[in-house]
């Protein structure tokens, strides 16, 4: 299975595009095991705890067929965020990173990471928390994976000018 992650800033296109990814290559697609986390809850307060057992959740879904939607019997596997995010996450919300959502993330378990700029309208979520600083997140996110030495690409635009840019740094065609 070849995968890739959608990762970045709250409200930033991430489940749209990982969705639009998964129909261009007909792939399975993961949706972000956070939001199903959290509504399963009586309250959306949270802690360091619930971030461990988010990222340990997405990484079980990558291994778990059962959890993927839509597949269209392709190799690769397009994750709607993976265990950076809850990495840069509790760095953010508690200050450090505990070393259990470190051990969920291998950068080189990924063809490819994609990084959405937040240049799309704030769109508000009970369970967003940054409708302020989505910019710095963008660069700690950069920052983390080119520190990871991962492979990665940075998009921006319209949807279809991401999915574009993900395809190309794929060396695919665009979807005609």
């Amino acid at each position: 299975m070849r995968k890739i992650a959608v990762v970045g800033a709250e409200s930033s296109g991430k489940t749209t595009l990982s969705q639009d990814l998964a129909q261009a290559l007909g792939a399975a697609w993961l949706p972000e095991y956070a939001r199903h986390y959290l509504a399963t809850r009586a309250t959306v307060a949270y802690g360091l705890a619930d971030i461990v057992a988010i990222a340990q959740g997405q990484l079980a879904g990558e291994a778990d067929p059962l959890r993927w939607q839509a597949s269209g019997g392709s190799d690769w596997l397009v994750c709607d965020t993976n265990a950076l995010v809850c990495m840069i996450w509790a760095e953010v919300r508690f200050g450090h990173c505990p070393a259990a959502i470190r051990a969920c993330w291998q950068a080189d378990d990924y063809v490819l990471h994609v990084l959405p700029t937040p240049d799309i309208a704030w769109e508000p979520d009970p369970l967003r928390e940054n409708p302020e600083d989505r910019e710095a997140l963008f660069v700690r996110y950069r920052d983390a994976l080119m520190q990871a030495g991962a492979a990665h690409v940075v998009v921006q635009g319209s949807p279809a000018a991401r999915l574009q840019a993900v395809l190309a740094a794929l060396g695919l065609p665009s979807p005609g």
